[in-house]
Parts: C-alpha cells; sequence; structure tokens
C-alpha cells in the first residue's frame, strides 16, 4: 500500500492527534531521536532487559499486541541516533495508553527515557508521551504485508491449530 506523505488517506483525528491507516502491515509507527549524551549504554542495556522480562514472563508485552519491535542506534554525523520501529494490532492512541500503563504496571521505564526531549511526566500524562511520539515520527510511504491485514492473535491461534494438527498426525503414526 502506497501511502500519501502525511501517512493518512484522509484526517480522522484520535485523542492524541491523527489516526493513521490500518496498512497491510497493520498499525505502527517510527521514531528517529537524538540520544542523550552518554546514554548508548543504558539504550543497549535496556534491550536486555525488555529480553529478560519477556524470557521470565513470555506475556508481559502482550497487552500491546506487537507483531514486532525493531531498534537500531546510528550516527549521521550530528550524534548518536535511536529509531524505533514497532507494529502493532491498536490505533496509536490505544497502543499509546497500553504502553504507558504496562510500563506503570511492571515497573519497567521506557527506553524513550534516554532521549533528548522526552517528556519527564511522561508516566502521568500519556498526552506528552503521544506528542513526543508524533514529533518524532516519521510516517512509512509503503508498507507491505505478506499476510495482510493479518492480527498476530491470528497469527499465534495458526500456528497453535497447525502444532494440535501435527501431533493428531503424529499419533495417527
Amino acid at each position: 500500500m502506497a501511502i500519501p506523505a502525511d501517512g493518512y488517506f484522509e484526517l480522522e483525528r484520535g485523542r492524541y492527534g491523527p489516526i493513521y491507516p490500518r496498512t497491510p502491515a497493520s498499525y505502527g509507527f517510527s521514531i528517529i531521536a537524538k540520544v542523550k549524551p552518554g546514554r548508548e549504554e543504558a539504550i543497549r542495556e535496556y534491550g536486555k532487559q525488555i529480553e529478560d522480562a519477556v524470557a521470565n514472563e513470555p506475556g508481559v508485552l502482550a497487552p500491546l499486541r506487537l507483531h514486532y519491535l525493531r531498534w537500531v542506534l546510528f550516527d549521521i554525523g550530528s550524534g548518536l541516533h535511536f529509531q524505533y520501529q514497532g507494529i502493532f494490532d491498536t490505533d496509536f492512541d490505544k497502543y499509546t495508553e497500553d504502553a504507558v500503563a504496562l510500563f506503570a504496571q511492571t515497573g519497567i521505564t521506557t527506553v524513550f527515557t534516554n532521549l533528548e526531549g522526552f517528556p519527564e511526566d511522561w508516566k502521568e500524562n500519556p498526552g506528552a508521551f503521544a506528542r513526543f511520539v508524533r514529533e518524532h515520527h516519521f510516517p512509512s510511504f509503503l508498507e507491505y504485508g505478506e499476510y495482510p491485514y493479518v492480527t498476530a492473535e491470528e497469527i499465534k491461534k495458526a500456528l497453535r491449530i497447525k502444532a494440535s494438527f501435527s501431533d493428531m498426525l503424529d499419533q495417527m503414526q
């Protein structure tokens, strides 16, 4: 799906700004922001924290209804930058509120605290969190999904059915 430069076909407003359309890849956003000086190691350690949290509790990120996350650190000559790319099954407003609630519930903080301009009051102020994301979001102009408009839950369900079917066939032998 080719997407107009503004990131949407018809402007629809949500609680925190434009609602970007669901695409064949689902919903998502890409943030690029400058890293606070000296925080590269903290960002890398935070990635390890998320890995450990998921290893200890595989469903810890389930409320976000994620398909995937991709984090990249890179220097474009003006200092270290961070790219956060996430694809998920809810619209931006719900994802934002669910992320803030998840961080409050689990005690895990957000990697964004290592980025310049991120609001100090983000835990109490989802609107400030959303404004930061909106100000640093770069809408995609093309998205493709090999399994268009399929939710992560539908994919997991199909995999459970496949496993059950495979088990059944194994028992028949």
